[in-house]
Parts: C-alpha cells; structure tokens; sequence
C-alpha cells in the first residue's frame, strides 16, 4: 500500500448507523428512521449525505447539548427539517435498547425548542409537542380534489362540519378531512401540485384523515404527503399525528383525549400513533430495530458516502 493509500485511510472515520421502524412492534412495518446515535462533530454536509445515502424518509442525528439531555438534528435525503416524530420516537427506543438511558423523563433540544421526552419501562416513547396553532384555511373543494386526485364530494361532505385547517405542535401540515376510507386509500395525490399548495400555505406537508378505521379501537386513518421535503408519501407521522390530534380537540370531534391514529396501510408499512390531549399534546408509539452496522464517513471536505 502507497502512501497516497494511507492517507486516503487516515482520512475516512466510522459512524453507527441504524434503521429503527417506529410506530410499530414489528420489523418492516411503521415508519423507518435512520438514527446515529453518535453525530458529534459531523459538518452539515456530512449529515445531509448520510440521510441521503441511508434513504429513510428522516435521519436523527444525536449530539451533545449544554440545555438538554441531548440536541437532534433531522435530515430528509434532500433537506433538514425541524421536528420529526418517527425519527425521535426511534431514536430513544434505540438508546433504551442500548441501555444508554433509563426509564423516565429525558429532555432533547430540538430547532423548535426543548421537548421532554417520557420513555416508559416497557420501551414505548412519548414525544411532548409544541403548543398548538390551529387556523381554518380557505380552499377550495375542487381544487383539493385537483391536487389530491379525491372526489371533491367526499371533503365538501364532512367539511361541513370539519374545516380544512393548518395545523401544528411544532411542524406545520394542512389537515384535510375525507368522509370515507375508500376515498383516502383511492386518492391519487399530484405530488407537484401538493408541494405548491405546501407552499402555499406554508405547511411542511398535506395530511388526509378518515374516521373511517380499519381497525375498531383507532380514532382515524391517515395519510401524509410531503413531496417538498422528499417525502412523496409518509409511511407513519408523528408531528402529523400531533397537528391533526389538536385539530380534533380544537374542533370538538373527538370525546376523548387519548386517540389512535392508524396510517401507513396502503404502503405496507402500516403502524399506530397514540396521541393524548392534556396540558400539552404527546404522541408515543413503540419500536424495533431493523439495522445496525457501522458508516465509513468521507473527511469534512468531501461530500460522497464512500461506503455502507
């Protein structure tokens, strides 16, 4: 080996990286988040090629903080985003599986602000949410069917009683209701026209939901669109799953204040959100490890993933 080899070695370092499905028990379903539990150090460059290259829709990258237990940054594969609720939720799922922290309150600084983190001893986690904000939006039915590709009628039908709203407990989305699930698994979002309308309204994504359930016990069924994030279609979403959980309890749709939300079906990645309304808004769910091995991270300067 030359020296030129050499200094190639010298210059490369090694992350963990892991895959962790949330919202679920089960490998391969729910929400997959890429989580390194160790991003010390790691230029932005670095982090943005690491979500990129691990392909999951949100990357948690956990660093060390002086105003929380820990600080997070969140990568899609083409951008960084404020707060993400799968990704978070798999985060300290892993960190619990890896003893690395305890049962109990944690807290993490996130670019919304600090948020307390409960991880029961079971292992399920519980994300505490922003404040809510909650406006009633003015669209049109027929240009939400337009974007959407959903039967105007079936949003003007509970409409009347439930508004398109934006909504947000950290991360901003457009709450749209459907009447019936078929109209929600039919739909045939146009991803270009859903990212203008995102925005638009200044909303990270669109999120349609029917109390119409496959499962009896969930509150309702969801699907999210983010294509402007590099999300297409959003297996299981947590901050979603905030916004629309306020939206309910703002809009007096729900008699309860422990809902589950089902989503992820018509990807085959189905998984279970619960969301509490209390003092503040909390979403949990639970989750499992589906890949761990270990990064080759290229030095600073350099912007390519050498190696998986």
């Amino acid at each position: 080996m030359n020296d030129a080899d050499d200094g190639d070695e010298a210059a490369v370092e090694t992350r963990r990286a892991c895959l962790v499905d949330a919202f679920t028990d089960e490998p391969l379903r729910g929400n997959a988040a890429g989580v390194v539990p160790d991003a010390a150090g790691l230029t932005d460059e670095q982090m943005q090629s690491i979500a990129r290259e691990l392909g999951a829709s949100e990357t948690a990258f956990l660093r060390p903080s002086e105003e929380a237990d820990r600080r997070v940054r969140y990568f899609t594969p083409e951008t960084e985003v404020d707060l993400c609720g799968h990704a978070t939720i798999g985060s300290h799922a892993l960190l619990y599986a890896d003893s690395t922290l305890e049962a109990g309150t944690h807290t993490l600084a996130t670019n919304v602000g600090v948020l307390e983190i409960e991880v029961e001893s079971g292992g399920r986690v519980w994300m505490t949410q922003d404040d809510p904000e909650i406006r009633e939006v003015e669209i049109g039915y027929d240009r939400l069917g337009s974007v959407l590709g959903i039967d105007p009628e079936a949003m003007r039908d509970v409409g009347a009683d439930l508004p398109v709203a934006h909504a947000s407990t950290g991360l901003p989305f457009l709450v749209v209701p459907v009447n019936f699930l078929e109209h929600v698994g039919n739909a045939d979002p146009d991803m270009r026209a859903i990212e203008e309308l995102s925005d638009e309204f200044g909303v990270a994504g669109v999120y349609v939901f029917t109390f119409d359930t496959l499962d009896a016990e969930s509150t309702l069924h969801a699907r999210m669109f983010a294509p402007g994030a590099g999300v297409p279609e959003d297996p299981v979403t947590g901050t979603a799953s905030g916004a629309a959980g306020a939206y309910l309890d703002r809009f007096g749709a729900v008699d309860t204040d422990a809902m589950r939300f089902e989503q992820g079906h018509f990807l085959d990645r189905d998984g279970t959100v619960h969301v509490e309304i209390g003092e503040r808004v909390r979403v949990g769910g639970d989750a499992v490890v589906s890949f761990e091995g270990r990064l080759l991270v290229p030095a600073a300067s350099e912007d390519e993933i050498l190696e998986i």
